[in-house]
């Protein structure tokens, strides 16, 4: 699959997920090419896939999508 770019920066600095919160599989293909991914707590979890960035515990929601505050 071509690299699609998923994120925008936001005016505090931050990385926005472009694509929403029902982007399942291109959150998953993008946690899986994450160095700094960490599961979230199991009642946390949102989506079936262990790695995806909606699980991810780095991940804080917006109104519409959420934004990745990995270190």
């Amino acid at each position: 699959m071509a690299r699609v770019d998923v994120w925008e920066q936001t005016l505090s600095g931050r990385k926005r997920f472009k694509h929403g919160q029902d982007s399942y599989g291109l959150a998953a293909e993008t946690a899986g090419q994450c160095g700094a991914f960490v599961n979230d707590d199991d009642d946390e979890a949102v989506c079936d896939d262990d790695r995806s960035c909606y699980n991810c515990r780095y991940r804080r929601w917006t109104a519409d999508s959420f934004e990745c505050l990995k270190p």
